[in-house]
């Protein structure tokens, strides 16, 4: 076994969303568990849930994640705030871990307020600065096509959900982007080939 894998999907994205990716990593000869959570909810209490899984699961075994836009967003934060729990190398796919311009455009609609729920308060602007010393990276895409152009025009270069600027994390060891849509990282070959390279040896070929 070449390493034990979380992974976490995005926002009303179900486990299955990723499970595509997670068969590419088991071929490779990671043992992946998906984790599934209530995009809706509160971020803390999520952050809360995924610590209290990594624990159970894994005691103190350093183990990797992986996760999609809000996904890795959640990985971003549990992390930050649980310093004790035992990581190994991180990926991040197009995750806006700095604030989402189009997840805010959303929220100012009665449909999208309820749409986001109490993860609405996760899409302001803010920093984003890992704490860690375990190696971060990130994939971004630069195709944009998403849902999030619906909601009128992003600033490029953007996934048609995130921008490019939106998934900069001060401190990461590298940053790929990848010419991809926002959903379609998420079933990649080519970031499956990417993720599994920086589990590996922490930083992007």
């Amino acid at each position: 076994m070449r390493g034990e894998v979380v992974l976490v999907g995005g926002l009303w994205m179900p486990t299955v969303a990723l499970a595509l990716l997670g068969a590419r990593l088991a071929r490779l000869g990671y043992a992946v568990r998906p984790f599934a959570y209530r995009g809706r909810a509160a971020p803390e209490a999520n952050a809360e849930r995924l610590a209290r899984f990594v624990r159970e699961a894994y005691a103190n075994r350093p183990v990797h994640f992986v996760g999609h836009s809000l996904g890795g967003v959640l990985i971003f934060d549990t992390l930050s705030r649980h310093r004790d729990i035992a990581a190994a190398r991180i990926v991040l796919l197009g995750s806006p871990v700095r604030g989402c311009r189009a997840g805010r455009r959303l929220g100012g609609a009665a449909l999208g307020r309820w749409m986001l729920g109490a993860s609405r308060a996760r899409w302001e602007s803010c920093e984003a600065r890992w704490p860690r010393p375990e190696p971060l990276g990130v994939v971004a895409g630069t195709l944009p096509f998403g849902l999030g152009r619906a909601l009128g025009e992003l600033p490029a270069p953007n996934d048609g959900v995130v921008c490019l600027d939106e998934t900069a994390v001060e401190g990461m060891a590298g940053r790929v982007l990848v010419h991809q849509g926002h959903s379609v990282l998420a079933v990649s070959g080519r970031v499956a080939r990417l993720v599994a390279g920086f589990l590996d040896a922490g930083r992007f070929a």
